[in-house]
């Protein structure tokens, strides 16, 4: 007797149980090192991307500037950030990582590195090309049903 195929609702409830299992990873790790995981997209944030204004971070993070300025008032006050006028335009706040939080974010990128070859090491290269391209399918739908999300 052929298998069945899995039904999409299957497929549904595995990614909630997925991001409830990669949600509650995220959040230990994060708050390990004394951070809530909102805090810690504002460090991935300038990791990835450099120096920016208070209003590109806010758009880069999908929140309002108002949000920016109390995560950011938080990592100041723990020595991760630091905000300097910005050298070309006098209204402008710049924002960059400190040292101690540019080596605090790339030690949480180096837990990703371990997970990432923890769950993916051993899989057929091919297999793993298949999943992400499953899951960047998923993502681009998911985000067209609800345009607001952030991500």
């Amino acid at each position: 007797m052929p298998e069945r195929p899995v039904s999409a609702r299957v497929s549904l409830d595995r990614l909630f149980e997925l991001a409830e299992v990669l949600g509650a990873m995220m959040q230990r790790g994060v708050a390990e090192r004394g951070l809530t995981t909102a805090r810690a997209g504002v460090l991935w944030a300038l990791f990835d991307d450099g120096p920016m204004t208070q209003r590109a971070l806010a758009g880069r993070l999908g929140v309002t500037p108002r949000n920016v300025t109390g995560l950011l008032d938080a990592l100041q006050q723990d020595g991760l950030v630091v905000r300097e006028a910005h050298p070309t335009d006098r209204r402008a706040t710049l924002v960059s990582l400190t040292e101690t939080g540019r080596r605090m974010t790339a030690e949480l990128g180096g837990g990703r590195d371990e997970l990432a070859a923890a769950l993916f090491a051993d899989m057929p290269p091919d297999q793993l090309d298949a999943l992400t391209a499953a899951l960047g399918t998923v993502i681009e739908r998911l985000r067209a049903v609800d345009p607001t999300g952030h991500g």
